[in-house]
């Protein structure tokens, strides 16, 4: 293997660890705050709140028990309670506080990288810009554009129908690549899941040179 496939690699694996991480903070702290809200929560009811299997919602339960983060008590057959602990309670304020500074930092990657990438299109009287997402990720673009001056031409998501930033939600079907200079992949998701959204529009006939993403 040469160094720079060594590298690739290396790199390949790194972020797929993050992303790793990410995924338990961000499941850790939904399960204690949901059971700092409800101590009578259920795993059928946690299990819909993370999206995964019951037999899951129980793993990840008795994984934070294990960790000194929660009490199991049960109250009655086939009834369980959960209670934070003292230590749970200091574990939840930490990953709130991390979850708060990450998505700070998110924002800011994700504005430096629109700004480096749209900047140019503004200086050469280019105005022609889509986005393919909506959400959280797609409001932090909209206010990159309003920063350099373009404007917004249509928003593209499988949630067509909708209406997202006074624009319709129109399917990728309707997508002409040749009316864009510019359509914007508006997900803060891993490098993997934003290069899936990439490569759909490319099965749609966009050029690699029209896309841009939220990620260096």
């Amino acid at each position: 293997m040469s160094s720079s496939s060594a590298a690739s690699a290396g790199s390949a694996v790194r972020l797929k660890r993050l992303g790793q991480m990410r995924d338990s903070t961000d499941r850790d702290l939904i399960i204690l705050n949901a059971i700092g809200v409800n101590e009578r929560l259920t795993q059928r009811h946690l299990a819909g709140e993370l999206g995964v299997a019951v037999s899951l919602a129980n793993l990840y339960l008795r994984r934070l028990a294990l960790k000194g983060f929660i009490r199991i008590i049960n109250v009655r057959p086939n009834r369980l309670r959960y209670l934070l602990t003292p230590k749970g309670i200091a574990e939840k304020t930490h990953l709130t506080y991390t979850h708060m500074a990450r998505t700070f930092e998110r924002y800011r990657e994700a504005r430096e990288s629109l700004r480096e990438a749209l900047r140019p299109l503004s200086e050469d009287g280019h105005k022609r810009i889509a986005f393919y997402g909506t959400g959280e990720a797609a409001e932090v673009a909209y206010l990159c554009l309003k920063e350099t001056g373009l404007d917004l031409g249509a928003v593209f998501d499988a949630a067509r129908g909708e209406w997202f930033l006074g624009l319709p939600v129109r399917g990728l079907e309707e997508l002409v690549p040749k009316d864009f200079d510019r359509i914007v992949v508006t997900f803060f998701d891993s490098q993997e899941v934003t290069e899936a959204k990439v490569q759909e529009l490319l099965r749609f006939g966009v050029s690699r040179d029209q896309i841009v993403t939220l990620q260096r």
